[in-house]
């Protein structure tokens, strides 16, 4: 009969020990995934602020600017633009 009650004694530590360890592991894991999802909302919020200087560095207006003030190109004078036109429904 003792031998059987350290037996299930011993059963009952190795259970107890075993739900401690997966619940520090659960908190664990939570702690990392809220961890992580902070990140993303940080990224997402610097990858929107890239996006707008992205655009705002694109610009036509800000390109031309620096093309004549850099490389002191300008647009073709008036008399030298042609404009082509295509025929709709002509095979070529």
């Amino acid at each position: 009969m003792a031998r059987l009650t350290l037996v299930l004694l011993a059963v009952l530590v190795v259970c107890a020990l075993s739900l401690v360890s997966a619940q520090h592991q659960a908190r664990k894991l939570y702690a990392e995934r809220e961890q992580a999802q902070a990140q993303a909302r940080e990224l997402d919020v610097e990858y929107g602020r890239l996006q707008l200087e992205a655009g705002t560095w694109s610009r036509p207006a800000r390109i031309a600017q620096i093309a004549a003030q850099k490389l002191d190109m300008r647009g073709p004078e008036p008399r030298r633009v042609r404009s082509v036109y295509l025929q709709r429904g002509r095979a070529e």
